[in-house]
Parts: C-alpha cells; sequence; structure tokens
C-alpha cells in the first residue's frame, strides 16, 4: 500500500475543476472567520442543510466580535433547529476565547486552534488549508470512507488503529499546493460521488484503481460501527398556556441534551409531573389534553416524548422573577433557542 501523492490529488483536483461546489456561500469570501463557522455547522449535517442557517447566522454576527459579544441566548435562537447544540455554544466560548488570547482573531496555528472547545484534528486542518492554503490533511466521514474504499482498509474508521492508518493515507495523499481546493474536493467528491449508499463508481475517476471496486467491496466498506440497539426512554412535556396565550418555558441545565436552550419542562413520570404542577401552576393537572407521541432519536438514545396540555393556565409566585422559568409570548418564541422537536409543537 503506497499511495501515490501526486496521482490520487491531482486527479481528485482535475475533478473538482468541473464537477466540484464552487458557489457555497462560505467560500464567497473565504475568511478564517466563515470556514470556521461552516466547519463547525457541517459537522454531522448535510451542506443543503447548513447553508441556509450559514447565511442567517452570518447576517446575525458577521465578525468574530460580533459573535463574541452576543448573549448566549441570542446564539442560540440562530442556531435552533440544526441540532448538535454543544456546536453552538462551543462557537460562543472560542470566539469570546478569540477575543482574549488572539486579538479577535481565529489563530492561525495548529496546536491553538485544537486548544479552542468544538475544534479537533480534522476540523482544525480544514480552517488551516481553507482559510490560509496551509498544507494539513482532514479526515471527515466523507474522506474516511473515500479512503477506506480506495485502498481496501477493512475496520470501523473510527477505531484508533484503523484511524491512525487512514490519517497516515491522508497525510500522504496531499498535494504541493491548492490545499483549499484540495480539501473541499474531498468533502466534495464523497458528499456527491462516492457516497455511502450507491456510490457512482462507473463515474469515478478513481475507479481504475479503487480496491473496493476491484474486489467487489464497495459496498462493505467502509466497516460499519459495530451493532448495539439505541435504549429508549420516555419523558412527559409539560405544555402549559395562559390566558394570553403564553408558554411557559424552562432553561435547561447547562450540561446534557440541548443545554441552555428553552424547552417545555419535563418530568419522567406522572407522580413527578404532578408535583411540578402543583409547586408551579394553578389548575387541575388532570384536565391536560394528552397530545400525539414526539420521538426523537439522538447520538446515543431514542427518547419519546409524551405532551400533556393546559390552557389558561395562572402561574404560581415562583414563577415571576425567575430567569429559568417564564412566560413567553408567541412573538417571542423566535428569538430563543428551542430544540427542534419543541418548536414543531408550538407551532413555529
Amino acid at each position: 500500500m503506497n499511495p501515490v501523492a501526486g496521482s490520487f490529488a491531482q486527479r481528485l483536483l482535475d475533478w473538482f475543476d468541473h464537477g466540484g461546489r464552487h458557489d457555497l456561500p462560505w467560500q464567497h469570501p473565504r475568511t478564517p472567520y466563515r470556514v470556521w463557522l461552516a466547519e463547525i455547522m457541517l459537522q454531522q449535517t448535510q451542506v443543503k442543510t447548513v447553508t441556509p442557517y450559514f447565511e442567517r447566522f452570518v447576517a446575525a454576527f458577521p465578525t468574530l466580535p460580533d459573535l463574541a459579544a452576543a448573549s448566549l441566548d441570542d446564539v442560540l435562537a440562530q442556531w435552533s433547529g440544526l441540532g448538535y447544540y454543544a456546536r453552538a455554544r462551543n462557537l460562543h466560548t472560542s470566539a469570546r476565547l478569540c477575543c482574549e488570547l488572539h486579538w479577535g482573531e481565529l489563530p492561525r496555528d495548529f496546536a491553538a486552534l485544537v486548544a479552542l472547545p468544538g475544534i479537533g484534528r480534522s476540523t482544525a486542518g480544514a480552517i488551516l488549508a481553507q482559510a490560509w492554503g496551509e498544507r494539513f490533511p482532514i479526515l471527515d466521514g466523507n474522506v474516511k470512507r473515500v479512503l477506506a474504499r480506495y485502498h481496501g482498509i477493512s475496520g470501523w474508521p473510527n477505531l484508533p488503529a484503523v484511524e491512525k492508518q487512514l490519517w497516515m493515507l491522508a497525510e500522504a495523499h496531499l498535494p504541493a499546493s491548492r490545499m483549499a481546493d484540495y480539501t473541499q474536493a474531498q468533502m466534495d467528491f464523497g458528499a456527491t460521488l462516492c457516497t455511502r449508499q450507491n456510490p457512482a463508481c462507473m463515474l469515478c475517476v478513481m475507479n481504475t484503481d479503487c480496491i473496493a471496486l476491484r474486489d467487489g467491496r464497495v459496498e462493505e466498506l467502509p466497516t460499519a460501527r459495530p451493532g448495539k440497539p439505541l435504549p429508549e426512554r420516555t419523558a412527559l412535556v409539560l405544555f402549559a398556556q395562559n390566558a394570553d396565550g403564553e408558554i411557559l418555558l424552562q432553561r435547561r441545565p447547562p450540561t446534557g441534551i440541548w443545554a441552555s436552550l428553552w424547552s417545555l419542562p419535563e418530568a419522567e413520570t406522572h407522580e413527578q409531573a404532578r408535583s411540578w404542577f402543583a409547586l408551579h401552576l394553578h389548575g387541575d393537572y388532570d384536565q391536560a389534553e394528552a397530545l400525539a407521541e414526539i420521538p426523537h432519536v439522538f447520538s446515543h438514545y431514542r427518547l419519546r416524548m409524551h405532551p400533556l396540555h393546559w390552557q389558561a393556565l395562572v402561574a404560581r409566585d415562583v414563577v415571576r422573577d425567575n430567569a429559568d422559568l417564564r412566560w413567553v409570548p408567541r412573538a417571542a418564541l423566535a428569538t430563543l433557542g428551542l430544540p427542534a422537536p419543541i418548536r414543531k409543537l408550538l407551532g413555529e
């Protein structure tokens, strides 16, 4: 397995010139700040989903200092619906660190980049390559798939031994120049040709020496993660409205699922829900209308939410002047970061 760097990279660059994506919003202009935002948003999320969020986000926070100066609520509101909210919190924290440590700019240094929350080796390499043309490899999911197939690498790509091998190959293939184009080419190639399902092998510029294609192993590579059924949990979701139509929202804890987002209060059992209701609201718990179940899948478990809806309720004094529990008018929901299934439930 002795990759010829020029051969692989040059074919990929030649393909990119006519088959790659050249009109992505973070490419025009391609600044370190915009590249960084895009790379974080693109973690576990497709380009077509990210594009409108990116455009709204940079309109709200045009520069890194603007992002640093914003409140976390404002940042989460712009991110709401994109999922994996730790990314937004890490962006906000990193922006403030850049203002404290790097004069309000993203550092042009690998070690300084990976020291920022939310930036790992591949993301740092992508930022350095695209923003400054530095010669660093990347190894996102698309690149892992391409390399595993091209070189016939067995084993789940996230296993340390397999990932180490893939990093070595990614580095060996680096071209001497055009690093921004090459980095984008790798991501585009995996997203549009060497796809997870039904790859376009007959159109592929690598098909003459792709080991997976030669050996009939395209569908089995890269090796899937060892199977394990996702655990399930259920939760009661308390959807309370007052006579003015305002909705009672609670800020979630600063760690864990949907950390720091605003959401409907939750309880694991009716006993817990009844106690919470009695503490915070005047009304009859048993008059709740049970709404349709809302399933939601996280990376490590499935959540089944069972909403209970009350109207025209009155809050007890404990709700007043509470920073983490408040009545919110419907018109103000768009200004808050809400989990996507909760926003859908509320009709937003």
